[in-house]
């Protein structure tokens, strides 16, 4: 069975052969443990995280002292949000972000809601974008915290983190950004974009899976937060556990790489998106692009397809692997909660696929999809008696009404 096209790039990504080249080593040869001091083992592990740190933190803009080592985001998530809670809970329990963050940030607040927290959930515009204005608005005498997620996994659209950043250090408010899918992607810059805390997932930038990070800032201010794994006081005492050193060297080596190849990069796998999407809307109507127009992830398209069940569509290119959302919810049949926050029409937004586009993605291949897209909209829209009424013009909302009564 040949595998289908890779198009989910989003959910995950292959290891890069560099980064499982890098790794290799730190499985047989060189498997000390990093916290063992006492001997060469131990110190060369150390040595190896260390570097790790330095090439995470050079990818962000951050000093290698204010990297923690996590599983990957979604601990990084829970420990930044629950240890800020935590820490600085007599100051305040509000907490302000967004309705369309990813199931790792909204359960956390649904979690913390319980624990006696006041969350605000900020609606985005159309596009799926919050503005900093609507979180000045919202911040109040007894915020503690602000979290916005940079990158939309969903639709790709990039929130104003910097603007953000600003207003939220100016009302000296901490500020975390879920950016899983922003690191390696576009220019990241802790310091110039006032960022308090992020988290990072080696997954989505060609390195393992199991391993991320997560950026506290030390300076100006410092920011401290409870650990939510006791155990040994590792990771400055914020994330207790043996390290995983064979992950983070691939972290780290991913990271080094996305730095690299950066430029060059976001030319490429922007050029290719807009090539899917030039194609798939010059040979289709009744199609609508999600997200911003042009701030926006360089990989991602979303795109939905009126009078076609998107079920049915994925079907169809079952020799593309594509999703309908994100890959932690892909199992629901409910329509994505952050299409519906976007007021996207529920028929609309179960017609909704989501192409991921990445390193390894050639030009032939967005051809081949465009073509599969294209021929089996086509083909399942002839068998939809709404379509074959709207080429006829006939108005749908005259017939939904004659439906009703």
């Amino acid at each position: 069975m040949n595998k289908p096209i890779y198009m989910d790039y989003q959910a995950t990504t292959p290891c890069d052969p560099r980064v499982v080249e890098a790794m290799l080593p730190y499985f047989t040869e060189h498997f000390g443990n990093a916290a063992s001091r006492n001997h060469a083992y131990g110190w060369q592990a150390e040595e190896a995280v260390q570097k790790a740190r330095e090439q995470i933190a050079s990818l962000i803009g951050a000093s290698p002292k204010e990297i923690i080592f996590t599983s990957g985001s979604t601990e990084a998530i829970n420990l930044g949000l629950k240890g800020a809670v935590e820490m600085y809970g007599s100051k305040g329990k509000h907490i302000v972000t967004t309705l369309v963050e990813h199931k790792a940030v909204l359960d956390t607040c649904k979690h913390l809601e319980k624990q006696g927290c006041e969350v605000t959930y900020l609606k985005p515009d159309e596009h799926g974008m919050v503005s900093a204005q609507q979180v000045a608005d919202a911040i109040r005498d007894d915020t503690i915290l602000v979290t916005i997620l940079w990158g939309n996994n969903e639709v790709g659209t990039l929130n104003p983190i910097r603007e953000i950043g600003a207003v939220c250090h100016e009302r000296k408010v901490l500020f975390f950004t879920d950016a899983t899918q922003t690191v390696g992607k576009i220019p990241v810059d802790v310091e110039a974009d006032h960022v308090d805390m992020l988290c990072l997932s080696g997954h989505k930038i060609y390195g393992p899976k199991g391993v991320g990070a997560m950026y506290v800032r030390r300076r100006n201010p410092r920011v401290r937060i409870v650990a939510q794994m006791d155990g040994g006081g590792h990771e400055r005492g914020m994330r207790s556990g043996t390290l995983n050193v064979t992950g983070i060297v691939g972290l780290g080596k991913a990271c080094e790489l996305c730095q690299q190849e950066l430029e060059a990069e976001m030319k490429r796998t922007s050029e290719l998106r807009d090539h899917l999407t030039d194609r798939i809307l010059g040979a289709l109507d009744h199609v609508k692009v999600n997200g911003h127009p042009t701030e926006r992830l360089p990989g991602n398209a979303n795109i939905s397809f009126a009078y076609v069940e998107g079920e049915s569509l994925l079907m169809g290119i079952n020799d593309v692997a594509v999703s309908s959302g994100s890959a932690c919810t892909s199992a629901s049949l409910e329509p994505s909660h952050v299409l519906r926050a976007m007021d996207v029409g529920e028929e609309l937004a179960h017609s909704s696929i989501r192409f991921g586009i990445g390193r390894f993605t050639t030009r032939e291949e967005v051809d081949h999809v465009a073509d599969r897209v294209i021929e089996n909209v086509n083909r399942l829209r002839e068998l939809s008696p709404l379509y074959e009424m709207v080429q006829e013009g006939i108005d749908l909302s005259t017939v939904q009404w004659q439906a009703d009564h």
